[in-house]
């Protein structure tokens, strides 16, 4: 156990230089991970490690989709709701039909039904691997929105297409309408069951006398509870974490204070980063284990057979989203859409976007080595490899090329938002005459009399002239100038704890004083 624990504490660290290295580069860091873990792995520098199945699907998965769901624009997924359920469904659905007759007929020895497996395996498209691809290129608001709420749909599509077809291979037995009905249950059950453990996540947030620790201790258990409540009865898990993250991040202002907020977003990004780290070194860890497991079939062969899936995992993305483009102009006609003319440079960007990642690989390992009658699952270690080949080569292909892509079809923005600098300014000073006239109309007498009161007055106004050239560079040296200052109170309260007598909580207080107000001056200077 202890050297269990080592290993990852040594991995934790591997992964901290390696993605300084990625934004250095300016890489998506899962790309450098995996490269990293394969590296790794060939040279032996670290002793193999054994991944779980379980250990992904349920430790892994929940929190990081529940951070997906908390930060997802509940605005943007409505406005394109259409897409992306088209996206996280049909696709996925038809994507693994695709691949399962091409697979059926190439692979020898690969029925239609373990093509299905396979094809619901590779089908699901990760969002990490696009999200920290596209923080270093400009694209559409609409196009991110559309790549991160597919992201939190298609797993559960891909995976609940994964048991069905994982039933049809052990018991050699499909009835479609079953399983269409089965599907639509798992879907529906699974969304309530996310809203249910919401609601009462809700009732114990807003209305017990919870402290922050309390609050953010739960919002840990919440992704894990909705995960497995779902799961029990055989619903979508990860449809549970989704419908609940999303419905108790829409009220995050009603059921938590300022401290439980700003402690929360720190504690979940520090996670969330941590786990993705942990999961995309993994993987690359993964290939002696896969490659020793491949049995009777020749590793060029293998590798062969994931050059094809792969390719027509690539191709079967980018047809359907060139496809989904035509069928929106045609149902633009009966139906109100987000965009009735989309073209073909943003389906082309989304087509291309198509890295696999974590969700593919646990399914893929998930499967078990025996099936109920106690034969060998047939072909599982062909699964597994050709699961690796692809989640590998489209990192490296698709993401490697994407910027590329992206600056070479260079599409417009539609939508024609307001500049994200000018959008800042116009809050800060919407905001300050609002605040500016709620003093003046409730508080007009004691504005007379009260120093601080008018101190702040005086803020507001300096904020509302924000605008201004000569404001605002006037701005940029108060930030300057106060930056400094913090820094010089930093050293006078670290001077003042020396002495005896100076309770050592109350310089710690201020200093956390002192970087909230270094957060808040650098968020204004960034923006």
């Amino acid at each position: 156990m202890l050297t269990i624990f080592i290993q990852y504490i040594v991995l934790i660290i591997i992964i901290l230089f390696l993605v300084m290295v990625a934004d250095k580069l300016k890489i998506a860091y899962p790309i450098v991970l995996v490269i990293g873990g394969l590296i790794l792995s060939i040279t032996h520098a670290i002793p193999a490690i054994n991944i779980n199945p379980e250990m992904i699907l349920v430790m892994f998965l929940p929190p990081l989709l529940y951070e997906a769901a908390w930060y997802t624009s509940w605005k943007e997924f409505w406005k394109w709701r259409r897409v992306i359920s088209s996206f996280a469904f049909l696709i996925v659905i038809l994507t693994s039909f695709v691949v399962a007759f091409i697979s059926s007929r190439i692979i020898p020895g690969f029925t239609l039904a373990l093509g299905f497996l396979l094809g619901a395996i590779v089908s699901p498209p990760d969002a990490v691997s696009a999200t920290s691809i596209l923080k270093y290129v400009k694209v559409p608001r609409g196009l991110s929105a559309i790549i991160e709420g597919e992201s939190l749909l298609n797993d559960a599509s891909s995976l609940i297409v994964f048991r069905f077809a994982l039933i049809a291979v052990s018991t050699g037995q499909f009835i479609f309408h079953e399983a269409a009905i089965s599907f639509v249950e798992v879907i529906v059950m699974g969304i309530g069951t996310g809203l249910i453990v919401g609601l009462i996540y809700y009732a114990v947030l807003r209305w017990l006398p919870t402290s922050p620790n309390m609050d953010i201790v739960l919002t840990l258990t919440a992704p894990y509870v909705m995960y497995i409540a779902a799961e029990n009865f055989h619903f979508s898990g990860v449809l549970s974490v989704v419908s609940g993250g999303l419905f108790l991040s829409s009220r995050s202002q009603t059921i938590f204070n300022f401290r439980s907020r700003l402690q929360g977003s720190n504690v979940w990004s520090t996670i969330g980063f941590v786990l993705n780290g942990l999961v995309f070194m993994l993987i690359g860890l993964q290939l002696p284990m896969i490659v020793e497991q491949l049995g009777p079939v020749s590793l060029q062969k293998a590798i062969g057979y994931g050059l094809l899936i792969t390719f027509v995992l690539i191709v079967t993305r980018i047809l359907c989203t060139l496809g989904a483009s035509v069928f929106t102009v045609f149902i633009s006609r009966y139906i109100t859409t987000a965009d009735s003319r989309p073209g073909w440079k943003g389906p082309l960007i989304l087509g291309w976007a198509g890295m696999r990642g974590v969700v593919s690989l646990a399914a893929a390992l998930s499967i078990p080595a025996f099936m109920s009658n106690g034969m060998a699952f047939p072909q599982r270690n062909l699964i597994l490899f050709i699961t690796f080949m692809v989640i590998l080569l489209t990192l490296l292909v698709q993401g490697l090329t994407l910027p590329l892509v992206i600056k070479w079809i260079n599409v417009e923005d539609r939508d024609q938002y307001t500049p994200a600098e000018e959008q800042h300014l116009h809050v800060r000073k919407k905001l300050a005459k609002h605040s500016l006239a709620y003093l003046q109309e409730q508080y007009h007498d004691k504005l007379q009399t009260n120093p601080s009161l008018q101190m702040l007055q005086a803020r507001f106004e300096r904020e509302m002239s924000i605008m201004d050239p000569d404001v605002k560079s006037d701005q940029d040296d108060y930030s300057q100038i106060y930056l400094q200052l913090l820094q010089h109170q930093r050293i006078f309260l670290h001077e003042l704890n020396k002495k005896e007598g100076t309770d050592e909580d109350v310089i710690r207080k201020y200093e956390e004083i002192l970087d909230l107000e270094e957060e808040k001056i650098r968020h204004k200077s960034d923006n």
